[in-house]
């Protein structure tokens, strides 16, 4: 192997690694919601206005729960015991509804961004 084709194997494998690591950073400083006894915990979550977030929303029930939010445009099944990252962009100050859709009866919980 040249030494240019080492050292681009190189880079690539560092340049990889940061990534990764940047990836697992991000998902460590994460906004930890769960779903247990038919509600979501905690109902009302802060979050930095204008900052990009990442929810880690963990089903500790023993149902298939589904993470809707027409405002935030986003819609999630998640499995018993399966924990997922629900990624969102930098928003607007203001206050964003999420529920369960499969299970109508739980409490509607909000993102509130300020």
């Amino acid at each position: 192997m040249s030494a240019r084709k080492f050292l681009v194997l190189v880079l690539a494998v560092f340049a990889f690694a940061g990534i990764a690591t940047a990836a697992a950073h991000a998902d460590s400083n994460a906004i930890e919601l769960r779903y247990e006894g038919h509600r979501f915990s905690p109902i009302n979550l802060t979050v930095p206005a204008g900052k990009a977030v990442t929810i880690r929303l963990i089903n500790a029930s023993n149902e298939t729960i589904e993470f809707e939010s027409f405002r935030l445009n986003r819609e999630k099944s998640v499995d018993p015991g399966e924990a997922i990252a629900v990624r969102l962009p930098a928003l607007s100050a203001g206050s964003y509804d999420f529920y369960d859709d499969l299970h109508r009866d739980v409490p509607e919980g909000s993102i509130v961004a300020k």
